[in-house]
C-alpha cells in the first residue's frame, strides 16, 4: 500500500509550510510523504527558518525545497493549512486540519522556536493517527 500523501498549506509558502515539510520528511518519511505549497510564493525560503532549522536538525531546507504552488504539487490524501487567516482554495483530500501556527516571520528566534517546537508535537501526532 502506497504512504498517505500530505500537503501543508499556507499563504506564502516560505515559512511554517516549508518546515512542516522538512520535519515530516525528517521525523515520519517512513509513515507518508510531506510536500508543501502555497497560494502565492515567495522567491525563496525565510532565512530565520533556514537558519534555526539547520541549527536544531541539521536539515538544510533549501537544499531539497524551494517555495511551490498548490498547483506544483501531487494530489494529496490530506491537507493540513498552518492557520493563515486566509481561505485556502479548494484542495481536494481525505482528511482536512488547520494547526492554528502563527507566524514567526519577522520576529525573534524564541517565536520560531515555539512554532517549530509545536510542528514537531503536531508531526508526531499525525503520524500516530495512521497507525
Amino acid at each position: 500500500m502506497s504512504k498517505p500523501k500530505v500537503a501543508f498549506i499556507c499563504v506564502h509558502n516560505s515559512c511554517r509550510s516549508q518546515i512542516a515539510e522538512a520535519l515530516g520528511k525528517h521525523f515520519a518519511d517512513d509513515i507518508f510523504e510531506s510536500y508543501s505549497a502555497g497560494t502565492e510564493v515567495k522567491d525563496r525560503i525565510n532565512p530565520d527558518a533556514v537558519r534555526i532549522m539547520k541549527q536544531l536538525y541539521k536539515i538544510d531546507m533549501e537544499e531539497n525545497q524551494h517555495p511551490k504552488l498548490l498547483s506544483d504539487i501531487p494530489p494529496v490524501d490530506v491537507v493540513i493549512t498552518m492557520g493563515c487567516n486566509v481561505k485556502c482554495p479548494y484542495l481536494p483530500c481525505k482528511r482536512r486540519e488547520d494547526w492554528g501556527l502563527p507566524d514567526p516571520t519577522g520576529k525573534n528566534d524564541e517565536a520560531f522556536l515555539s512554532v517549530i517546537q509545536t510542528i514537531e508535537t503536531k508531526i508526531a501526532q499525525l503520524a500516530k493517527s495512521f497507525h
